[in-house]
């Protein structure tokens, strides 16, 4: 027998704690280098944390659910054992279609082929994902048949923590995710040690509109990606930033910390709740460059894929509420941060232009900063430049 230890991964300084999800392996069960024994989920990120060696899953020490600390032994892999276990991981044959009277959220006696990213659906749901009917190829159970379920199970207010005090007044208490714990946190962090707020402007999109559908094709057919808005807004917040520094800058105590450096946070909006990836170096890369990372990011993010320094650090953070119809918002601040832009719908308005009223793209502008080290006049003029950045893209573009 050769036994070695199968410990939590390194966390991030910003990580004390994480929490086991779900093992994919059962005490007994064969184990393959590299195949992914259990989820780990933090704060900011669920890791997939595969086995270094080859063997048999001797010990289980923490169960799911568990939480566990950077370098925590969880379990043990014997490389010289034989499996004692039939294999019942994602990889396995499917299991039978269970009966139509069968609930969503009912143990299954046989375990079913499951892709990782509905495993992880269906614990942020509470339903066994093993029971639920398979559409994928050779019967796998994917994220979109997941998702029915959940939906299934919210309409027949079957699962167990729905209760029903008299009458038709369903409530359900669930707990929260670590992941929505940790927003929850900085959130009231943010707005308890920053004194918040906000001032608007609004911006002509034409030019920019006009620039892309210009060179869309073009674009896309050289790069390989799409011309979205997100890499004008980016471009545009870095020329602001490298205008007025104080924007980019952060509180420590009593001192500010300037940064020579422009890492800009892109908010997502992911299943498991908001994160925010961090472009580094924003002001060394090119429309291409940030229109890839930006769809990179948007997939992982979706997948729970993103890494911790991925998701570590950042002098300055932009939010997009456009994409889901949002017209105005006050955006919080993500902290140490001192400033977040927000940007919303562009719609047709009606505006002034040399004492006529014409009909313009228009989007409207947030910045929320933090007035312990940003005033009002520098607020404004950032916002200002962002403007002027995104109404005149051609300066940018020509550096002028």
């Amino acid at each position: 027998m050769s036994i070695i230890e199968v410990k939590v991964p390194q966390l991030s300084e910003s990580v004390s704690e994480a929490t086991l999800l779900t093992w994919h392996k059962k005490v007994g069960e064969a184990v393959s280098e590299g195949e992914n024994l259990i989820d780990i989920e933090t704060d900011k990120v669920v890791l997939e944390l595969p086995a270094i060696k080859s063997g048999v899953l001797a010990k289980i020490i923490k169960a799911d659910g568990t939480k566990v600390a950077s370098e925590e032994v969880i379990a043990q892999i014997d490389t010289e054992g034989v499996a004692t276990v039939a294999a019942t991981s994602a990889v396995a044959a499917p299991a039978p279609v269970p009966p139509p009277s069968a609930s969503p959220n009912k143990v299954s006696s046989q375990p079913a082929a499951v892709s990782p990213s509905a495993r992880k659906l269906a614990h942020a749901h509470d339903v066994d994902a093993a029971s639920v009917q398979g559409s994928g190829k050779k019967g796998m159970v994917t994220k979109e048949d997941v998702q029915g379920a959940v939906q299934q199970s919210n309409s027949l207010s079957s699962t167990p923590a729905v209760a029903v005090p008299s009458g038709d007044r369903p409530e359900q208490r669930v707990p929260m995710t670590r992941i929505r714990q940790r927003i929850a946190e900085r959130l009231l962090q943010s707005q308890a040690n920053a004194a918040i707020l906000t001032t608007f402007n609004e911006v002509n999109m034409q030019p920019v509109i006009e620039l892309r559908n210009k060179y869309k094709d073009a674009f896309e057919k050289k790069h390989g990606v799409k011309l979205g808005f997100s890499s004008f807004f980016i471009k545009a917040a870095v020329t602001a930033l490298q205008k007025f520094p104080i924007v980019n800058a952060s509180v420590d105590g009593s001192d500010i910390i300037y940064h020579g450096y422009f890492d800009i946070g892109m908010a997502i909006g992911s299943e498991r709740g908001l994160v925010v990836p961090i472009l580094r170096d924003a002001d060394q890369l090119t429309l291409a460059d940030i229109e890839r990372k930006i769809v990179d990011f948007a997939a992982r993010a979706k997948d729970g894929k993103l890494t911790m320094e991925e998701l570590s650090g950042g002098t300055f953070s932009i939010t997009n509420g456009g994409v889901f119809g949002s017209m105005l918002s006050t955006p919080i601040i993500n902290p140490p941060q001192s400033a977040i832009l927000g940007i919303h719908a562009t719609k047709d308005r009606p505006v002034a232009e040399n004492g006529l009223v014409v009909i313009r793209p228009t989007n409207y502008l947030a910045l929320s900063y933090d007035h312990r080290i940003i005033d009002g006049r520098e607020a404004v003029q950032f916002l200002v430049a962002v403007k002027e950045a995104l109404e005149y893209p051609g300066r940018v573009l020509l550096d002028l």
